[in-house]
């Protein structure tokens, strides 16, 4: 039981613990969701989303110890640490809205004259606001968790507060694996849109939620030791980093603490790609349900776990809690061998619940004992780099999630995954998506307005307008499309086949441009008394005719991709072929479609195409099966290692009590002293 003088209010618990927000959920959200969006919904490639991915952290190499001992050598009248939670934080939200608004008009698509030169700017983007992004981060994270050390002397009490981030932090975590499926949602992506459009929106969310937090830390939590540290002599940056270094206990910690990161993020990161192209053969909108429920569980799992390692840690010692924590971590990836079932998608939910728990005891733990090598040096120097010592120890974190995703990002294309094929479908389905968002909304205004002819009538007129601006634009995208594929055209009749559907395409948008400045006169000039209602539906039918159009276009550039890769991809050939024959009926159906007045007999049709497109994203089943492979594998792998080190940590429950009951005697002394 901790003395009175070392237990922390419940007020600073609560209120330091909502600070795991960022380093729990955002943190992770970033690495993970980036990398996925990228690859599956922008098509960029899992290999240069890796290298990006990994850039940020060599950077944190340098940001990271700048700010921890920038803020071990603060003073202000707020503190040395607070100053930086109310920066941080709100660089945090503002960094992580605006990651996610990457350029992507039309416009933008035409300073580029290749599709790979697009691309790399959009991966240019994304680097920049991660830097920025992940320097917000550092800003924040490493004084609040240098903070974390300071507000108590007791071991245990050490652990309670890091306990208390986790369970506040996971507290919020509960939502951030919905925030795929949010942006999933139509209310956010639109009609024809996807993840990348949606999370858009959902991150102002997140930053409306932040924003007001960053001030409630800065108001709330206190620096108790800052008396003692303010009087404490400033140290040169050098000095503090190889110090910091040369202190074998913590070596052996973040070696342990690297190689379960690494593990733990290759189970984040391909843990995305499983659900949604194994356990659902690519259906994201059903997978994301699954995803969804799956982290609330982890979340869930993480907040009572607080509670069992409060007990395991005073009871039986950091040093075996951690090795409880790696071996939970490791029956759960063996579990997923008989867990990952297309039959039972949910049986998931058992290696997450055994792996959240582990994961939640090793980070907990993992900062509380740093704070215990903190005493020690103390005891041994006289003199407290809560700042340098957890910044490195934060630095090997980041490490171990940016390795994971390179590495994760060289073995997704390792595995053949054919990002390319998903953004296609999805271009396809948002096409679909499109028009039976027209139609819907032309039936919901003929019944409304059925009493208002020529509020109709204006309404009309507005849809011919913006069906005539879309062909426009569709004109310019087309152009645009037919440029790139001649400048990287080679000898090969699939991209010829591409061309000229492009070419051919061009030619039928000009024709139905046409139609559509014919209709738009006749409606300036249209009688509604005369003529009547009936007339207004005659236009409708005209105004989708480039969606179906493009569907058809689409379609086409699908099966040529396809065709494509089981020419480069003879093992999966029986799959490809499926796959080919699949888009091949799909496009001679859009082929012999006829748009009728009667909206509602083709909006049918559109919907049972719609029904049969997700099939369309089935990756290889040699690609899944590598990817399950490596999931289980190389974090079980990692575990090993994690273990063989965690045996050899030195620094035990025995000795912690030891280096409290020395640092009080010392303490208690140059305070009689100073009273002398």
């Amino acid at each position: 039981m901790a003395k009175l003088k070392d237990r922390i209010p419940m007020l600073q618990l609560i209120a330091y613990g909502f600070g795991g927000i960022i380093p729990i959920a955002l943190f992770n959200i970033a690495g993970q969701l980036m990398g996925l969006i990228g690859n599956i919904s922008l098509g960029l490639s899992a290999l240069w989303l890796g290298v990006i991915l990994i850039i940020p952290r060599l950077w944190d190499a340098i940001s990271d110890p700048v700010v921890g001992h920038f803020s071990d050598n603060f003073r202000s009248k707020w503190g040395r640490r607070r100053p930086f939670l109310l920066v941080g934080g709100i660089a945090v939200a503002v960094s992580f809205v605006l990651m996610w608004w990457i350029p992507d008009g039309e416009w933008v698509h035409n300073l580029f004259p290749t599709e790979s030169g697009f691309q790399w700017f959009q991966l240019g983007y994304i680097l920049l606001w991660l830097l920025i992004f992940f320097t917000a981060c550092t800003i924040f994270e490493i004084p609040h968790g240098a903070l974390g050390m300071e507000m108590t002397t007791d071991s245990h009490e050490r652990t309670k507060l890091f306990s208390a981030k986790s369970f506040l932090g996971n507290l919020f975590a509960m939502s951030t694996p919905w925030l795929f499926a949010l942006a999933n949602m139509e209310y956010f992506k639109g009609p024809g849109g996807n993840e990348a459009d949606g999370m858009k929106y959902v991150s102002m969310m997140i930053a409306a939620i932040l924003i007001p937090l960053s001030f409630w830390w800065f108001f709330t939590v206190r620096e108790p030791g800052f008396k003692a540290a303010a009087k404490q002599k400033k140290t040169a940056f050098w000095s503090d980093i190889k110090h910091t270094f040369k202190n074998k206990t913590f070596l052996r910690l973040v070696i342990i603490i690297f190689t379960l990161s690494m593990g733990f993020n290759f189970v984040n990161l391909l843990g995305y790609y499983i659900p949604i192209f194994y356990i659902f053969e690519g259906d994201k909108v059903a997978a994301s349900t699954l995803l969804g429920i799956n982290g609330t569980v982890w979340a869930v799992t993480g907040l009572l776990a607080v509670f069992p390692l409060n007990w395991l840690s005073p009871k039986f010692g950091k040093r075996k809690t951690l090795l409880i924590a790696i071996l939970l971590m490791c029956l759960a990836q063996l579990s997923k061998i008989v867990c990952y079932s297309q039959e039972h998608p949910y049986l998931v939910i058992i290696p997450t619940i055994l792996l959240s728990t582990g994961m939640l005891f090793f980070f907990t733990l993992g900062s509380s004992m740093v704070g215990d090598i903190c005493d020690e040096d103390d005891l041994k120097t006289g003199r407290r780099s809560e700042g340098s010592y957890y910044s490195i120890f934060w630095w090997f974190i980041k490490m171990g999630t940016a390795l994971a995703s390179f590495v994760a990002g060289l073995l997704i294309v390792f595995t053949q995954f054919d990002e390319s094929q998903v953004t296609k479908v999805d271009a396809f389905q948002g096409t679909i998506n499109e028009m039976q968002s027209k139609i819907e909304s032309w039936n919901t205004d003929s019944q409304s307005l059925v009493d208002s002819p020529k509020e109709l009538l204006e309404k009309t007129k507005v849809i011919n307008a913006e069906a005539l601006l879309e062909a426009e634009e569709y004109v310019k995208q087309l152009k645009n499309e037919i440029v790139k594929a001649k400048s990287e055209q080679v000898e090969s009749n699939i991209i010829n086949t591409d061309l000229n559907a492009l070419t051919d395409g061009l030619s039928n948008t000009a024709s139905i441009i046409q139609k559509l400045e014919l209709s738009k006169q006749n409606l300036s000039t249209f009688n509604i008394s005369t003529q009547g209602m009936s007339g207004l539906s005659k236009v409708v039918p005209i105004t989708l005719e480039a969606g179906l159009l493009k569907a058809k276009i689409t379609a086409t550039l699908l099966l040529t991709h396809l065709e494509s890769k089981s020419l480069e991809n003879k093992n999966s050939e029986v799959h490809y072929k499926k796959l080919t024959q699949n888009i091949t009926n799909i496009r001679n159906r859009l082929t012999d479609l006829k748009i009728t007045e009667d909206l509602s007999s083709f909006n049918n049709e559109l919907s049972d195409i719609k029904g049969n497109i997700s099939e369309l994203t089935q990756q290889a089943p040699k690609t899944l099966f590598m990817m399950r492979a490596v999931e289980i594998g190389l974090p079980l792998l990692l575990c090993f290692v994690s273990i063989f080190f965690t045996l050899r940590y030195s620094l035990t429950e025995k000795r912690c009590y030891e280096i409290k009951i020395a640092l009080e005697k010392r303490n208690q002394t140059n305070l009689e002293h100073e009273d002398v």
